[in-house]
């Protein structure tokens, strides 16, 4: 899998032919209240908003009246707390000019939505799943988990807030390609520093807003999660059998290792926060900035290695503990991790994974992995500690599982003793945690840093602390037993 098969392809000349095929009633309602009512419902947004920047009677020494407590306001820190002035920000003409573009969504399974441009202009190819936060799109769009998929919005209206550099949790946008009901037309926050839609076209991510996201998604959970495609601009004029075998084409989620797609080619450290109580090595399979904040406020230095790193690389640095973070990808292609872990394993090092290393922790204990029809993903999914019987709303992201008995206690097929589920999904019953009874070592399905998402699972980075100095002394493995709830 080279990194150019989800690179964002850059519209090209005109082809002759455009978009043709069959189309259901519900997509033929689609197409009619999208297309063709599109010219006069930008027309009236435009006057609309023409009608708004028109001075009324009075108005000129109401504005300035209202500037002037606003800024009396700023300089007193009234309603803003240590926060600067931020003027609003918003879309650039031409990112304005992109919504009035044609595109279409194009499912596998030859469905079509058609809509409009938003972000840049051409062609994606990924998965397409969805995404059913109410809030924090920007904490999505930059999670190196959503590396090679579309990402749909299930909430109607997206981009109100901006985008700023202090919510990243990483340096770039990774999604392969965005869909929404209807993006803000300005930005209204006072910490905003631009808009979405140009954070889009800035980073190449090809969008597609004025669908009926609703629509999309309840197909997406009845037929599962598949390969798709937004074409616009120019490549909305491809034909709809050009386009349909184009997303055909594209690379299927299973059995794709997208680690190296997202890891960090250098080593680097964030170093540890308030007391330090020694150093954790993060094997970073699309680490999160949240995450690694969170290590280092619990006393660690954390080193953040590429995911080419070897068990000698990680032995070498003589960590206090070893964390493997979420990523992309499908973790049956991952054996090289797999057996990473299980050296590290055996070496008695303690041992913490979130999401994709949660996975990769069960195929290290020896059990299996697989697919799920839609995935979890958003930030309000039900988890139940087994140990405590408390429900947790966490977030999640992830299209794959660990299949182990959630009712049992099972011992390892590869030798590393008893194992017990010890959290499960109450959606579907999916495993959403595991936790070694004889080794210091444990893992969750979910994201505890929650960014974005309620912190009901913050306390499992104090459980890790408790793990690494409960080791120290020779008690990790009845540490961890003790641990596995969040009364630690």
């Amino acid at each position: 899998m080279s990194d150019e098969q989800f690179a964002h392809e850059p519209a090209h000349e005109e082809q002759d032919g455009h978009g043709a095929g069959e189309t259901t009633p519900s997509q033929e309602t689609q197409s009619q209240d999208g297309q063709e009512a599109q010219p006069q419902e930008l027309q009236a947004e435009e006057e609309q908003e023409a009608q708004s920047q028109e001075p009324q009677p009075g108005q000129e020494g109401q504005e300035a009246q209202q500037e002037h407590e606003t800024q009396e306001a700023h300089e007193a820190g009234i309603g803003m707390p240590n926060a600067p002035r931020v003027e609003p920000a918003r879309a650039t003409d031409a990112a304005i000019a992109a919504r009035r573009e044609p595109a279409v969504l194009v499912l596998e399974d030859g469905t079509r939505y058609e809509g409009r441009g938003y972000g840049a202009l051409g062609r994606t190819l990924g998965e397409a799943v969805f995404a059913t936060g109410m809030t924090g799109y920007q904490e999505t769009l930059t999670d190196p988990s959503y590396a090679g998929q579309i990402v749909l919005m299930t909430a109607p209206h997206i981009g109100n807030t901006g985008m700023n550099d202090t919510d990243m949790e990483s340096k770039r946008v990774w999604v392969a390609g965005f869909a929404v009901r209807e993006p803000s037309r300005i930005v209204s926050n006072f910490r905003s520093q631009r808009s979405l839609d140009d954070e889009l076209a800035e980073n190449g991510v090809v969008g597609i807003s004025g669908i009926d996201t609703r629509a999309v998604t309840r197909h997406l959970r009845s037929a599962g999660a598949m390969r798709a495609g937004i074409f616009s601009g120019q490549d909305a004029t491809l034909t709809a059998s050009e386009q349909l075998d184009l997303v055909r084409a594209g690379a299927d989620m299973r059995g794709l290792n997208l680690s190296a797609v997202v890891s960090t080619r250098e080593q680097y450290t964030v170093p540890a926060r308030g007391e330090r109580i020694g150093s954790v090595a993060v094997l970073d399979l699309g680490v999160k900035t949240s995450t690694l904040n969170y290590l280092a406020e619990r006393g660690f230095d954390v080193v953040v290695l590429p995911e080419t790193a070897t068990a000698d690389d990680i032995m070498a640095l003589q960590p206090s503990a070893l964390f493997y973070s979420n990523g992309p990808g499908d973790p049956a292609a991952s054996d090289e991790h797999v057996e990473l872990l299980r050296t590290v394993l055996r070496n008695d090092v303690p041992y913490f994974g979130i999401c994709f290393g949660n996975q990769l922790l069960g195929r290290a204990l020896g059990y299996g992995t697989y697919k799920l029809p839609f995935g979890h993903r958003g930030i309000n999914q039900p988890v139940l500690d087994r140990a405590t019987g408390r429900v947790e709303i966490t977030a999640h992201n992830h299209g794959f599982a660990v299949d182990a008995p959630i009712d049992e206690v099972s011992e390892s097929a590869a030798g590393f003793g008893r194992v017990e589920v010890s959290h499960y999904d109450l959606n579907d019953n999916v495993v959403e945690g595991l936790n070694c009874l004889d080794i210091p070592a444990f893992s969750v399905q979910y994201h505890p840093e929650s960014a974005a998402g309620p912190h009901d699972a913050n306390y499992l980075f104090d459980r890790f602390r408790d793990l690494v100095l409960a080791s120290r002394n020779g008690d990790g493995a009845k540490k961890s037993k003790k641990n596995t709830s969040g009364d630690a």
